[in-house]
């Protein structure tokens, strides 16, 4: 067999979460939350985008290319997020996210050459985009210019993958073409991170992206089903909303980090956007990645709806100078996250229970 079977990928997966959770309680860490103290200092913004973001899309994109090679990507981001975990120096790190991503673009490209479509050659600049802004936390060690490298790795993969779905709408070439120019955009907003201009492109290229989302999703009109795919409607279409916000504060007001509006700009595109479709498509890529049915329930809504409930509570904070306002908005954030992981670990065990005899 040249894939590797579900249970030499559930070690991966784990490594990605323990720096999901890990990244987690840093963030608490900076708003003087009590937490352990192995997380006081924790590169925050790299355990979120390297350590989870990167190892799990890493394998996701493994287990789709389905050769052995192909998990070096995730193992890569696994390694990176033990070290960071650990507490050792990031620059130890840097090295196997740098492998881990050089590993992605090259199982994206493999993935492309089997299905040259527009969507595949987006997934391969998305999956860039991550080596890139690591390139960039290397050799500069600024988490803030690599922060846009990454933030355009996490929107353009998710555009790029409800593209591919997007072809149930028929898209027509017109549509397309606008497309990739907004994802133009964004990467010209990366590029030029470092000048005022930079952020202001990438939020205009968020703006646009979510517009054309809402318009041409498939969600539009799953939106009216029933059960799972009803659930996943709603998150994606929620998470455009966030998607446009993020994108509106950048492009009229450009907050730097520490200003007023930074936070909400930073946490609407990576918690309100990104984590909405981490809840929409964990009921999806978990069972393909572990092979475990992973049954749906109508109490996925309350961490969802605590997300996006505890985010509109941080952005109220952060907009009305209220610390403690925003300091309970970012624990209900994480609140939600570990609510909606114990609820997929409580659906597969008890699924997996159910198939005994």
């Amino acid at each position: 067999m040249s894939d590797l079977p579900p249970w030499q990928r559930a070690p991966l997966l784990v490594l990605g979460f323990a720096g999901l959770i890990t990244g987690v309680l840093a963030g608490l860490w900076r708003l003087a939350w009590p937490t352990p103290d192995f997380v006081a200092g924790a590169p925050h913004g790299a355990l979120m985008m390297c350590a989870f973001f990167g190892t799990l899309i890493a394998l996701e994109r493994a287990v789709a290319v389905g050769q052995r090679w192909a998990y070096l990507g995730p193992l890569g981001g696994g390694i990176g997020s033990a070290v960071l975990i650990a507490g050792i120096t990031p620059a130890l790190a840097m090295p196997f996210f740098i492998a881990g991503g050089v590993v992605l673009v090259l199982a994206s490209l493999h993935a492309q050459r089997k299905a040259p479509a527009l969507h595949a050659r987006v997934l391969t600049l998305g999956a860039a985009a991550w080596l890139v802004g690591v390139l960039v936390w290397a050799l500069t060690g600024a988490v803030d210019l690599a922060l846009w490298w990454w933030a355009a790795f996490l929107i353009v993969t998710i555009a790029g993958e409800r593209l591919e779905l997007s072809r149930l709408m028929r898209v027509s070439p017109r549509m397309q073409q606008i497309f990739i120019g907004l994802i133009a955009l964004l990467i010209a907003g990366a590029s030029l991170a470092a000048l005022p201009i930079g952020p202001r492109l990438f939020g205009l290229g968020a703006i646009g992206l979510a517009i054309w989302l809402l318009k041409q999703d498939v969600a539009r009109r799953t939106v009216k089903t029933t059960g799972l795919t009803r659930y996943i409607a709603v998150c994606l279409l929620s998470g455009y909303l966030w998607l446009a916000i993020g994108g509106a504060m950048l492009a009229i007001f450009a907050p730097a980090a520490g200003d007023i509006g930074w936070d909400t700009t930073v946490h609407s595109l990576m918690v309100g956007f990104v984590f909405a479709m981490v809840f929409g498509h964990a009921p999806i890529i978990l069972p393909a990645v572990l092979r475990v049915r992973l049954p749906y329930h109508p109490g996925f809504y309350v961490p969802l709806a605590l997300l996006h409930l505890s985010l509109a509570t941080r952005v109220t904070g952060d907009l009305f100078e209220s610390y403690g306002l925003r300091a309970y908005g970012a624990l209900g954030n994480a609140l939600a996250i570990g609510m909606f992981l114990l609820l997929m670990m409580t659906a597969v065990i008890a699924a997996q229970g159910a198939k005994r005899p």
